[in-house]
């Protein structure tokens, strides 16, 4: 007998008839003997509908209320889950972030978690009651709902996975598993039977939609096992385990994957992900002295907004620079206010904005021993007439920012130059 968390992403959980599909995946788990606890996102469309809603209320809204609405998708589906688990004969019941005791700081809409009081949730498993969780909350330490961001449900099963102390935590979802790029994309793109954490966190920190960034920053941590799952199976589909989905493990696990005769080949780049969720702002005339960039940071940071690629170009004239980074596209808005806010304090001459850009990149842990990924990327991307704007590396990952148009080119000529395509 295993521990499960299972979480279903918003696709899965579409309307009541997917909500059936997946209740009858849970009860086979829990039938096959296992205690389970299960996390839901969201039905498929309704976060954005309920952003949406607080956008048009205020374009700059308070992100405390703006918790308080959003965070009431999940409520659903997790409320419907139980009444429907129930309805197949099952023992089942909703917990809530704030009856979980999911406690997060309280940076709204961006919540960290920082401790899950499990005693009771593990009670409630031991006794085969099956725990319906909504992802994505968490309360505050003044008693107020929070969120974890976009994505935050994976989060949220990596962390109830962590607390309850899980054998492993399926993440079941619209694709099937882990492939070398978005298959909607390039139709050649191959599944990834195992994925290193430090692979998967570089993908989901650089736009891949499979994982969430910090739910593979905390099973690596943790040392959660994750496997990723299509939820549009049959009904007389075996157990989890069994069926091919993508591993996320340690490096120690994939090598002695390897050793023991795996079928997967290490290659030197793993995938290629794109993200258009980014707006570029570049500052002009920036007083080229101490202190100055720290001007332009430091209420960013404060406002929880997280800035990515920078590049401080060399000086134009004398005492002066320019100054270009990127930051989330949702987080545009408040960006421009805070920095004009404080022109006059930074020195700047003139704020110039553009999201309609895009992040590629490429990642792979066989960076490490290879010289001339960069450099293929680069004239690969110049054969095509491709423009580079930015530029942005790490041990096992190159990032460049682009014009938002020509991602998907950008993503299909850079997937058959590393020579990752499917054999027809």
């Amino acid at each position: 007998m295993a521990r499960i968390v299972m979480k279903f992403g918003g696709t899965s959980m579409a309307g009541t008839e997917r909500i059936r599909r997946v209740a009858g995946i849970v009860k086979r788990q829990q039938e096959a003997g296992h205690e389970v606890a299960v996390v839901v996102s969201a039905m498929a469309g309704e976060t954005d509908r309920l952003v949406n809603f607080c956008r048009e209320a205020s374009a700059l809204y308070d992100p405390a209320e703006y918790d308080v609405v959003v965070a009431s998708g999940e409520q659903v589906t997790s409320g419907l889950l139980a009444l429907t688990l129930q309805a197949l004969g099952c023992k089942a019941r909703s917990w809530l972030g704030w009856q979980v005791q999911i406690k997060t700081d309280d940076a709204h809409a961006k919540a960290r978690i920082e401790d899950i009081d499990a005693d009771a949730l593990i009670a409630s498993m031991a006794s085969g009651e099956i725990a319906v969780i909504p992802g994505f909350q968490g309360v505050s330490p003044e008693g107020r709902v929070t969120t974890l961001g976009r994505g935050g449900s994976d989060t949220s099963a990596v962390a109830v996975a962590a607390a309850v102390k899980a054998d492993r935590c399926d993440i079941y979802t619209d694709v099937d598993g882990v492939y070398t790029t978005d298959p909607r994309i390039v139709a050649k793109a191959r599944k990834l039977p195992l994925v290193t954490y430090e692979e998967m966190l570089e993908l989901a920190s650089v736009g891949s939609k499979v994982l969430q960034t910090r739910s593979v920053s905390l099973a690596m941590k943790e040392k959660v096992r994750v496997q990723v799952l299509s939820s549009f199976i049959d009904e007389d589909a075996p157990a989890a385990d069994t069926l091919p989905g993508t591993m996320i493990v340690s490096d120690e696990e994939l090598a002695n994957a390897e050793q023991e005769g795996s079928d997967m080949e290490r290659q030197l780049i793993t995938g290629i992900a794109a993200d258009k969720n980014e707006a570029k702002i570049t500052l002009t005339r920036v007083p080229d002295r101490p202190g100055a960039v720290a001007g332009i940071f430091t209420p960013l940071a404060d406002a929880n907004i997280n800035v990515d690629m920078i590049i401080q170009n060399v000086a134009k004239e004398k005492g002066e620079t320019d100054v270009t980074f990127t930051v989330p596209k949702a987080d545009l808005p408040r960006a421009q206010s805070l920095l004009e806010e404080r022109q006059e304090a930074i020195g700047y001459y003139r704020l110039i904005a553009d999201d309609q850009v895009a992040k590629v990149s490429v990642v792979g842990v066989g960076m490490r021993s290879h010289a001339g990924v960069a450099s293929t990327m680069f004239q690969t991307l110049a054969d095509r007439g491709i423009n580079i704007e930015a530029i942005s590396t790490s041990e096992i990952k190159v990032s460049v920012l682009i014009d938002s148009d020509e991602t998907e080119l950008a993503v299909r000529v850079l997937h058959t130059a590393y020579g990752m395509d499917a054999p027809a």
